[in-house]
């Protein structure tokens, strides 16, 4: 199994939840068991009174906010006076988030995170089953467990049928999860949003550079030179050509992600009620989206353009290319389509192919252009891209459901290993389960930044002596 990258460590744990275990250990923990509840779902939340409405004991009203239950007196507070409560009692500094059961620090104004805590809650969900079968017990618990963030295996804390879980967690802990892999919570209807921090947060030139401690508030003058474009901005290239006299005129228009439709010409014709229907036959592949997205598209009648040759507006032909890629590569599937002649919207639900190796060089502009023109023009243009075209997945977006409430969750590719971040519930999955999710965006890296020796692209520098943009000299 590869090393981890000695230079990543556990960030600094709170020292006022440290402070609170000294001198309470699990006690606490142990006292609020009985109000946990857990959902279907496996969200877990404190129902202390099922008739009565829980309320801050500063605000004497309903709060409409989060409430926090105090581990030491058990008092109600709202996120305005958490911290009034903690200066008022000395050492009263750890509450639980009563809808999310989390822990959060009063002092500190923020969620704190303990494996301990973890266990307490995943072993009550096991009491609260005590109608289902033993397999089903093991599945269910596969499901829930796996959604609560763990790093350790777990442990017996003298509750009934705590050996069930821990036999289940020993023969999934082949490996722990990598150092800084987290959830995220949902606030309300944030999956998306969830989903897209998980893959920017896994880019590997983005991480690194902030792990190195290299951001700088300071903003550039001629052109924005910040971490986000650094990483995920590239160029492409448009060509427009008029029909009539083959007068080309180009353009270059920044980019931070590629929007790519679905190849449709699957699509077979059947005879519903004397009309033509097309009908979809579920499969696309991301080649066949690349290839649609860089060729030459003829514009209608409507979108004539000036001509600078002809000195009036023509018929056109339009055809994109990639100019410069980025470190980061990001494609979007336009899955969600509106009609305007049928005055709706909906779902495109077509399995698509990706490949989790992708060379870029066919859609580049060299390659375009000599395609269209020959070698006549390529005494102004280079063939040869600025960086590397061969690019590595290492996170997926997927969404399920309808155009009206679906759901949706990051494929994280870690260490060689694929993790399922669903908001806050992390699971190790299989790369079958990635190949076969409904993908809304791929990210891909460079490949010249993977290190095949880690299984990472751990190899990436986070020194702030050196570029976090280029791999260490030497490095396989």
């Amino acid at each position: 199994m590869a090393t981890r990258n000695s230079v990543f460590a556990n960030p600094k744990p709170c020292e006022h939840l440290a402070d609170y275990k000294l001198r309470h250990g699990l006690s606490g923990y142990k006292s609020i068991q009985k109000w946990l509840k857990a959902s279907p779902y496996g969200k877990t939340s404190i129902k202390m009174c099922e008739t009565k409405m829980p309320t801050c004991r500063f605000c004497s009203g309903f709060h409409q906010g989060r409430l926090f239950l105090c581990l030491i007196c058990s008092s109600m507070s709202c996120s305005d006076h958490t911290l009034l409560h903690a200066q008022s009692e000395n050492g009263h500094d750890i509450a639980v988030d009563i809808e999310r059961s989390e822990l959060y620090c009063c002092l500190c104004s923020d969620q704190v995170y303990d494996p301990d805590f973890d266990k307490v809650v995943v072993s009550k969900n096991i009491m609260d089953m005590p109608s289902k079968t033993h397999d089903s017990v093991v599945d269910d618990l596969m499901r829930r467990s796996s959604k609560r963030r763990r790093l350790n295996p777990v442990v017996d804390l003298d509750l009934k049928r705590s050996k069930l879980l821990v036999s289940m967690m020993d023969r999934r802990a082949k490996s722990c999860y990598p150092l800084g892999l987290r959830g995220l919570n949902n606030l309300g209807s944030t999956c998306f949003m969830n989903s897209v921090l998980q893959a920017l947060l896994h880019a590997p030139p983005f991480r690194n550079y902030f792990l190195s401690e290299r951001h700088d508030p300071e903003t550039y003058n001629g052109g924005c030179q910040c971490i986000a474009h650094r990483v995920f901005s590239g160029m492409l290239r448009s060509d427009v050509t008029c029909t009539t006299c083959g007068f080309t005129s180009t353009t270059y228009d920044p980019c931070v992600d590629i929007s790519l439709n679905m190849d449709t010409t699957n699509f077979s014709t059947v005879n519903v009620a004397n009309k033509s229907v097309r009908e979809d036959t579920g499969r696309s592949t991301l080649l066949a989206c690349l290839d649609l997205f860089t060729r030459p598209e003829r514009l209608g009648s409507d979108q004539k353009l000036y001509c600078q040759n002809c000195q009036e507006k023509r018929d056109s032909l339009k055809q994109m290319s990639i100019k410069r890629l980025p470190l980061v590569l990001s494609l979007h599937i336009k899955r969600f389509e509106h009609s305007s002649l049928r005055r709706s919207s909906r779902k495109i639900d077509w399995y698509l192919q990706f490949p989790f190796s992708l060379d870029m060089t066919p859609y580049l502009s060299p390659s375009i252009v000599r395609n269209r023109f020959g070698n006549r023009v390529f005494g102004f243009e280079s063939d040869k891209p600025d960086i590397s075209s061969e690019f590595e997945i290492f996170a997926v977006v997927t969404h399920s459901g309808m155009l009206d409430s679906g759901h949706y969750v990051t494929y994280l590719r870690l260490q060689n290993q694929w993790y399922k971040c669903d908001d806050a519930w992390i699971t190790e999955v299989d790369e079958r389960i990635v190949r076969a999710a409904q993908c809304y965006m791929i990210f891909y890296v460079q490949k010249m930044l993977y290190c095949k020796a880690n299984e990472d692209w751990s190899c990436m520098p986070i020194s702030t002596r050196r570029d976090p943009f280029v791999p260490i000299a030497g490095c396989c």
